[in-house]
């Protein structure tokens, strides 16, 4: 065994790993002994351990190379004669460096015969240094303690990404045993629906060398086949060193629960959020329609893709629900993203009748939330009609979410969810959002019913209350119109009057009663008809107001305003007081419009303030204007802005008066009454010899 290559070249040298290996940096002597302890064969590695050149040790002891020994045979004899006795040994002994150092070393000793038999027989060494060694046995011992205990997926695949090695964990995350998973690719056991993308970063790994860090990839596998999973994957290239195979390697962690945990917090962070929104947006007004609108739009897109608000048409208040009946309800609102027919599905009733069995009478006969996915049973027991069943089923709702409207004990109506069948189904956690939504919408509905109700009651004593036909005279010609507030507003106090007095003359009155609903309606009513028996008895305008005064403070009106103003057809004359309303507009037949009555008295009920009459004289033919502030005021619009505007409308009427009180009405209020109005057109004639019937206008 030369210890030299020809020309001098040095042997290859120890035997070592290529680099990447974990025997990298362990360096091996190879050292060849006879049967007489002396040095046979001497390896570059021996060079490096023991300090001495070939030419300086072959055929040399082999003693040397070893600390003398307190007794007995040294350390080169014990070698020797065990490596010829046992066959193979292995031991670690200190060895001497020519420098004088010792350094303690490993040793692999078994006997190699040659060819001329026996007599040539060579004890080879393997000797490395102890720390070495040490070093590596560690590394070899966690990494099969990594494999065998540790609880995150551990795999080896190879470069076409099939199985080599992976760890019991891996194995029991797949539901597959070690055994079955060697030899088979990653696509028959890792299932994705990601069209094919990890796949292409795992093929990156294997082919560029780039790594990969913590990817979540979802998947499902032939071991589990109903189980959805999530792992947090980590992959690195296997660079194929010491003869290993190349590949790649990776770390593999379920994280499943932590994801569906996340999902979860996700899903109720959004739920509250809507819960929020449905808070501020529903029940801005008190009208049904407008709330039963605003649960509608808040729902969706987020929660829904369609929805419908109903409410149950009871035969009397207290009606109860009987599942043996039919359920009539009124559809108030509904509105849907999906594509045709499912808009004209919603459009299509105003009315709906369940039959008794349907899945409505169901919901209410627990008032609980109910979820019913849309097939053929569904849409025969609850659509009574076959065509509009059809169009439901074709309309591509797949689960519908149904729920009581129950406010103060009594059920109100329903509200349906539907989703499409491309959505998940309804969850138990939507049943609960549904229910909470149902029940904030509910009170706001009912809340809206009550108050429309007060509003029905007032609006009708008002307009009981208001004269239907003012007193006929044949010198005024009258125009009247009483506009209530819109549904949003409570109806107001709002009155007026014309009032036939025994001398010939005609007095005019018009007042808003500070308030709203019933109370002003009622005192409203008190004022207009103990004006109306004042009138007959109080030749002065301004004493009728102080009469008017008293009797506000005596019915405990705290706030009213009042114009009274009295013509006289024989002069043309008219005298008006004023009780902090706006003032009066006349009408000159040229079309000049004037403002009468420069004084404005404090308004009724404060009391301990007299009041003053103005005269003005006023052509034949002219228009007197009464009217309410509801006529000339506005949010974000000064007063002065709506008189002016009033006062050019009336400038343009020359027309009759009918025509022109509706035309004036449009152009000041042309979205409608925000507040009640009143508008009083009067043309007065002055009196001839002869007069005797009202003049046609």
């Amino acid at each position: 065994m030369p210890s030299d290559q020809p020309g001098g070249a040095r042997a290859p040298g120890p035997i070592r790993s290529e680099p990447g290996s974990l025997l990298e940096h362990v360096a091996v002597a190879v050292l060849g002994l006879d049967a007489a302890g002396r040095v046979r064969y001497w390896g570059p590695g021996a060079q490096d351990l023991f300090g001495y050149e070939a030419a300086a040790a072959l055929a040399r002891p082999a003693a040397a190379l070893f600390p003398v020994p307190p007794e007995g045979p040294g350390p080169a004899e014990r070698l020797v004669e065990r490596a010829l006795a046992l066959g193979y040994w292995r031991v670690r002994l200190p060895v001497l460096h020519r420098d004088g150092t010792v350094v303690d070393c490993g040793f692999r000793v078994f006997p190699v015969t040659g060819s001329d038999g026996p007599e040539g027989t060579v004890v080879m060494a393997l000797a490395s240094r102890s720390e070495e060694l040490d070093r590596v046995k560690t590394n070899l011992a966690f990494l099969d303690a990594l494999f065998e205990t540790c609880p995150i997926g551990l795999v080896m695949l190879d470069e076409e990404l099939r199985y080599v090695h992976l760890n019991q964990a891996l194995a029991d995350m797949d539901g597959i045993p070690v055994a079955d998973h060697l030899g088979r690719d990653t696509a028959e056991i890792m299932i994705t629906a990601d069209g094919g993308e990890f796949r292409r970063m795992l093929r990156a790994v294997a082919d560029e060398g780039r790594p990969l860090v913590g990817v979540l990839i979802g998947m499902r596998t032939p071991g589990r086949p109903d189980v959805d999973q999530v792992r947090s994957v980590s992959l690195f290239p296997l660079s194929g060193a010491a003869g290993s195979r190349p590949g790649v390697g990776g770390l593999l962690v379920d994280v499943t629960d932590r994801e569906r945990a996340l999902l979860e917090a996700t899903a109720a962070r959004r739920r509250l959020a809507l819960l929020d929104r449905a808070g501020a947006r529903i029940g801005t007004t008190l009208d049904l329609g407008t709330t039963a609108r605003e649960l509608v739009d808040v729902v969706m897109p987020e929660f829904c893709d369609g929805s419908v608000v109903e409410l149950v048409e009871w035969m009397y208040p207290s009606e109860a629900f009987d599942p043996a009946l039919p359920l009539i309800t009124r559809r108030i609102a509904s509105g849907t993203v999906l594509p045709p027919p499912a808009a004209e599905l919603l459009a299509a009733l105003d009315r709906v009748t369940y039959p008794p069995g349907s899945s409505i009478h169901r919901m209410l006969s627990t008032g609980r939330p109910l979820c019913v996915r849309v097939d053929e049973e569904f849409a025969a027991r609850t659509v009574g009609h076959r065509d509009l069943a059809r169009q439901l089923l074709d309309s591509g709702v797949g689960y519908v979410l149904i729920t009581p409207l129950i406010a103060r004990g009594h059920v109100q109506g329903i509200t349906v969810f539907g989703r499409s069948a491309a959505r998940p189904a309804f969850t138990d956690q939507d049943l609960g959002l549904a229910g909470e939504l149902a029940s904030r919408a509910a009170l706001c509905l009912d809340n809206a019913r009550l108050y429309s109700r007060v509003q029905d009651i007032s609006l009708t004593l008002q307009r009981a209350l208001l004269p239907t036909a003012p007193d006929a005279t044949a010198h005024v010609r009258v125009a009247h119109r009483y506009l209530p507030a819109s549904r949003a507003t409570e109806v107001g106090g709002d009155w007026y009057d014309v009032i036939a007095l025994p001398d010939g003359r005609v007095a005019l009155v018009v007042g808003d009663v500070m308030g709203h609903g019933v109370p002003a309606a009622a005192s409203m009513g008190r004022l207009r008809i103990t004006a109306r028996a004042l009138a007959r008895h109080s030749p002065e305008p301004e004493g009728l107001l102080a009469e008017l005064d008293a009797a506000a403070q005596d019915a405990g009106i705290e706030l009213a305003t009042c114009l009274y103003a009295v013509y006289d057809p024989r002069t043309g004359s008219a005298r008006v007081a004023n009780a902090g309303h706006p003032p009066p507009l006349v009408r000159h037949p040229d079309g000049t419009v004037e403002t009468l009555g420069d004084v404005l008295g404090v308004p009724l009920g404060v009391g301990g303030v007299s009041f003053r009459s103005t005269r003005t004289e006023l052509p034949d033919g002219a228009v007197l204007a009464l009217y309410t502030d509801g006529l000339v005021e506005a949010r974000g619009q000064d007063i002065d802005a709506g008189l002016d505007a009033l006062r050019a409308e009336l400038a343009r009427a020359s027309g009759p008066l009918e025509h022109e009180a509706d035309r004036i009405l449009a152009a000041l209020l042309p979205d409608g009454a925000t507040d009640d109005t009143v508008l009083v057109l009067a043309r007065l004639r002055r009196a001839r010899d002869g007069d005797a019937e009202p003049y046609e206008d």
